[in-house]
């Protein structure tokens, strides 16, 4: 019996450390943070490494959901959407200050933040956020996703950072 648990909880690190590096992104490009986004990508900060490197174009082919810049009422069901449309398991990183807490654009037409939607896992606060705060990001989302059990447990959610909370 204990050889089963050992063999089980080894293949569930296995698989863990497997999935942590083939992070399939979904951007969800909506402002200007989009162009920091897009730095990440030159060679000088290489999240291929991370295992991030090539993004999908198609939600049903992704595994995490990158939401950068503002998100308005108008588009918050076509965020749900897209965040259904993923397969399980699946995590959600939210980029920037707007997208985190809706930004300076505090207004009758801004979601002030996209965790009122769907669940955040990773933040990534600033205005723009620098690429290596992004890998900052990775780093930890890699870890939250090391470390979820493949019976679908997820790590707790960090919590909105306290400088930008209302």
């Amino acid at each position: 019996m204990s050889d089963t648990s050992f063999f089980t909880s080894k293949l569930e690190e296995a698989i863990g450390w497997a999935r942590k590096y083939s992070i399939f992104q979904y951007p969800f490009v909506t402002a200007c943070c989009g162009m920091e986004y897009m730095a990440t990508a030159c060679s000088h900060y290489a999240v291929d490494r991370f295992g991030a490197g090539l993004p999908r174009f198609s939600p049903r082919q992704a595994d995490v959901l990158f939401v950068v810049g503002t998100i308005s009422h108008k588009m918050a069901p076509v965020l749900k959407r897209v965040y259904e449309q993923m397969a399980d398991p699946k995590w959600v990183v939210a980029f920037g200050v707007c997208t985190c807490t809706g930004g300076f654009y505090d207004n009758y037409a801004t979601v002030m933040g996209i965790d009122t939607i769907i669940p955040v896992d990773v933040y990534i606060p600033g205005c723009p956020p620098r690429p290596e705060m992004v890998l900052d990001g990775l780093i930890k989302l890699q870890y939250k996703i090391q470390h979820q059990r493949t019976t679908g447990e997820r790590v707790p959610s960090e919590p909105r950072p306290e400088i930008f909370e209302r």
